[in-house]
């Protein structure tokens, strides 16, 4: 549980720095980033991976790349859904994708399944 709550805080995290920085995204109150997090979290357990395997023949000839606009698709999907969080259009969308997903992905890097920071020690044996 302690996890999931920290992966939410990460989510909403990306999301609030994407407003920030992304021209075109906002999302307006803590309760709509809050709820922006977590439905990006449920669209992206459900809705992403039938779109990436209904998108799967575009993705090989892409070399991956087409994952980019799925994603982007996903974060349009969830401010269709919310009146609070408004993108100008798709390039907002393809931008502030990128920005929740790197921000995620640096966070999530350190944080293990347990929700604690986990740090990997190596030692050199003689």
């Amino acid at each position: 549980m302690r996890g999931l709550l920290i992966r939410l805080a990460i989510g909403a995290a990306g999301l609030w720095i994407a407003s920030r920085l992304v021209p075109g995204m906002s999302i307006e109150g803590t309760s709509t980033l809050v709820l922006a997090a977590f439905l990006l979290g449920l669209v992206n357990a459900i809705v992403r991976p039938l779109a990436i395997v209904l998108t799967f023949p575009i993705t090989i000839v892409t070399l991956g790349l087409f994952l980019l606009i799925v994603n982007a698709g996903m974060l349009a999907l969830v401010a269709a859904l919310l009146d609070g969080f408004q993108l100008a259009d798709f390039g907002s969308a393809l931008w502030g994708s990128l920005v929740v997903s790197l921000t995620s992905w640096v966070a999530n890097w350190t944080i293990g399944p347990s929700g604690r920071v986990e740090v990997m020690v190596v030692e050199r044996r003689r």
